[in-house]
């Protein structure tokens, strides 16, 4: 599927925003081994956590993907997309 540098962009800052649900999640709940989590708390970690990875991994593998078809190495791509994300209308 091609996608367009934009659309990198929204899928990194859809994955990064998980990412911080994630964070905020175990900042809440403080660790699973000490304060031992609820079965409601579990369900709504592993949920996040899961959509966390799954972002992350179909974000990952559309650089891949655009990376290849403009010929460009990865690592470039996966940086101004990053750049992007943090820094909008720069």
């Amino acid at each position: 599927m091609a996608h367009t540098f934009e659309e990198l962009v929204e899928m990194q800052r859809a994955a990064d925003e998980a990412n911080a649900q994630v964070e905020r999640l175990r900042d809440e709940y403080g660790p699973p081994t000490t304060t031992g989590w609820t079965e409601h708390q579990t369900s709504t970690y592993e949920t996040a956590w899961r959509a966390w990875r799954d972002l992350a991994r179909d974000a990952q593998a559309a650089v891949t993907d655009y990376a290849k078809a403009e010929g460009r190495p990865r690592n470039e791509v996966e940086a101004e997309v990053r750049t992007a994300v943090r820094h909008p209308g720069a």
